[in-house]
């Protein structure tokens, strides 16, 4: 019979890790709602003790979302204990989620503690934490490199102390499959108390093998993995949660473990995560890349057109990717278009962005001669998700030529209050960074710009993302629209919002 893999997504406190991938209070309600409509089981909203922005963000999904637990990190220390109890309280099955290193080379050189002083550290933590809830987990930071004896000696005395939940992580991404998966089995065959708590992996991709540590964690009696949308993460990111989902659910009948996750919603989560973080998915990646489903050979494609399961193995439809049919048009009304975004999964819009949705929709519809989810799904990210901040775009006139000096006019809201100005760069897209720089006062550097089209045709809508640093702060921007400058703009903006954020976040 098949067996209940816990999903515990963290892409809201370690996915924001990726350098650049910072989110506002508004994104991360938004993602943390359609991470409920996946059905995670538990969502790791944040660091409620790393700073005052961390904190409003867990309490408010901890008192308004719904469904999955909420659990919030905290180190083994009364005070960060206090805070995450404070931000989770309003939850309706809040998890603390402690953290102490096991491994030598940590406790030495980082915790400089002894063993006897992390095992008794530990204890007292999470006897602390138990007496706020009974949903606590004990995180031994580092076990993958930790001597094996002594983590079996922690977790069967957290236990004891209240901890539900051992996480096993693979911190620094060192270990092979079958090492980690070896690992776990010897947890399960030597903790004596191990059948009163879940354990839980949580594994980094340094080696590019996080899904495949996962996996064998999961083979050898692992039942909860810590992963995040597209793989995001400090450094080269953890366990991608679509990746584990679907590899359970197309060899459900050789692994035999399954999760309730709501497949038809990966692919509409993965581009939010996208939009949110400015963070693209890599074409080729695995089950939301944009080739994950497209065929170019021949013998591929006539395969596929006479039975999809000659070299499909996955429907596309089971995560959620429109199969590229013909939307809505120019002259579609509001209740059609209210329609489309319920079918794509979009229910709980309100009616002002409905509104600005079909707006932009009309002047996209203008310009195009096809419409197609993506269009909308790419409208939608751009109008619904971007919370307008220090910096607003209202207007951009770009001025090129192979024999004139290219020029821009921009108006924007700086702060709230309207100002414009002209500037002259070497290319159009150049002079309107240039005019949105003198307006909003930056002196940042542009470190990256790639721009890629959202469907073909020449009157495609382009997607723009820019990577932006200032003052050892690095920020990623994204934006969509048919005409590229506007998108780049719009990308600009978004990276400088995002750097006004993090200012602010600094201050407090």
């Amino acid at each position: 019979m098949s067996e209940k893999i816990f999903v515990f997504d963290t892409t809201l406190r370690d996915g924001e890790q990726s350098p650049g991938a910072s989110m506002n209070i508004h994104e991360k309600f938004r993602l943390a709602q359609q991470l409920a409509k996946l059905n995670v089981d538990v969502i790791e909203a944040g660091f409620p003790a790393a700073s005052p922005g961390d904190f409003e963000c867990v309490k408010n999904i901890a008192e308004n979302v719904r469904g999955p637990q909420i659990a919030a990190l905290a180190r083994c220390s009364t005070k960060d204990i206090d805070t995450a109890w404070e931000a989770l309280k309003g939850g309706e099955n809040p998890r603390i989620h402690i953290f102490l290193a096991t491994s030598d080379i940590h406790m030495e050189h980082k915790l400089r503690m002894s063993r006897e002083q992390v095992l008794e550290l530990a204890v007292a933590s999470v006897r602390h934490a138990a007496r706020y809830t009974g949903n606590v987990e004990f995180s031994a930071e580092d076990a993958s490199r930790s001597d094996l004896d002594f983590v079996c000696r922690v977790f069967e005395a957290v236990i004891e102390a209240g901890a539900t939940t051992l996480n096993f992580p693979d911190t620094t991404g060192y270990s092979l499959p079958e090492e980690l998966g070896a690992q776990i089995r010897y947890l399960r065959e030597n903790i004596p108390n191990i059948d009163k708590a879940v354990i839980s992996v949580h594994c980094h991709n340094d080696l590019g093998l996080a899904v495949a540590n996962s996996l064998a964690a999961l083979n050898n009696g692992a039942r909860q993995v810590e992963c995040t949308v597209n793989g995001l993460g400090e450094r080269a990111g953890n366990t991608a949660m679509e990746e584990l989902v679907m590899i359970l659910r197309t060899r459900a009948d050789k692994i035999g473990l399954h999760t309730d996750i709501v497949t038809e919603n990966i692919y509409p989560t993965s581009r939010m995560v996208s939009t949110i973080t400015g963070m693209p998915v890599q074409p080729n990646k695995a089950i939301v890349g944009a080739n994950a489903f497209r065929h170019e050979s021949g013998i591929h494609q006539d395969g596929v057109l006479n039975e999809r399961s000659t070299y499909e193995i996955m429907n596309p439809s089971d995560v959620g990717i429109s199969t590229g049919n013909i939307i809505l048009g120019k002259h579609s009304g509001r209740h059609a278009l209210r329609d489309k975004v319920k079918e794509m999964g979009y229910t709980d819009l309100s009616e002002d962005e409905i509104n600005r949705v079909f707006e932009r929709f009309k002047a996209v519809a203008d310009l195009k001669r096809e419409m197609f989810d993506d269009d909308l799904e790419a409208i939608i990210m751009d109008e619904v998700l971007r919370v307008p901040e220090a910096f607003e775009l209202l207007h951009l006139g770009a001025m090129s030529g192979s024999r004139s000096m290219p020029t821009a006019a921009v108006r924007m809201l700086v702060h709230g209050e309207q100002k414009e100005t002209v500037a002259l760069g070497v290319g159009s897209i150049d002079a309107s960074f240039r005019a949105i720089a003198e307006l909003a006062g930056t002196s940042s550097k542009l470190l990256y710009f790639a721009v890629s089209s959202i469907t073909g045709g020449t009157d495609a809508q382009g997607e723009v993302m820019v990577r932006i640093e200032d003052q050892g702060k690095v920020v990623v921007g994204q934006g969509a629209d048919p005409d590229i400058i506007i998108a780049a703009a719009k990308a600009y903006l978004t990276g400088l919002n995002r750097l006004e954020y993090l200012k602010k976040e600094y201050k407090r």
